[in-house]
């Protein structure tokens, strides 16, 4: 069992993230569609491995168990942001909460085919890309809030939601 991950993650968005070196405030909006592409299509490469199934240690996702979890990111981010593209742009619209680790645990990523989550995460990215590249500039500033009071503009939730992906990137390589 893997210790569930309970870190506010917001904290990318003020300062670079010494892991996968991560940094928000570099990232013009305009780079978030091909960074999610990117993303996706190196954590779908990874997902062809041998090992894609084999956990580096008890405490570690598999590769197949973190390109499930980025498939599901990009699902949800997809949704949040058009929550906040269809909001009034007075009021910020409440993102439903999510618990990635009760999601991993009851969806069983452990047992999903690597190549059925490769293609869907294939699917998802590219929704959720066109879905940030079709964003108005007259609307990067509509608001957002997750259930924990974090608020965001659009520009700050895809930069936010890049972070996942790209340190996801960093924790599959191999």
């Amino acid at each position: 069992m893997i210790a569930p991950d309970t870190k506010n993650w917001t904290w990318v968005l003020e300062r670079p993230c010494a892991e996968c070196g991560f940094d928000a405030e570099a990232i013009a909006f305009a780079a978030v569609p091909e960074i999610v592409r990117d993303g996706a299509t190196r954590i779908g490469s990874a997902l062809e491995r041998d090992d894609a199934r084999v956990r580096p240690d008890e405490a570690t996702w598999s590769v197949l168990e973190y390109g499930a979890h980025v498939r599901d990111v990009c699902r949800i981010f997809d949704t949040r942001l058009a929550l906040m593209l269809a909001g009034d742009g007075v009021t910020a619209p409440a993102f439903e909460n999510w618990d990635q680790d009760a999601t991993a645990l009851a969806d069983r990523y452990d047992l999903q085919d690597p190549a059925v989550v490769a293609e869907e995460l294939a699917v998802a990215a590219y929704h959720v890309a066109a879905a940030f590249g079709s964003v108005p500039a007259d609307r990067l500033d509509l608001r957002g809030a997750r259930s924990d009071g974090s608020l965001f503009t659009v520009t700050s939730l895809g930069r936010y939601f890049l972070h996942d992906l790209v340190h996801h990137v960093h924790d599959v390589r191999g």
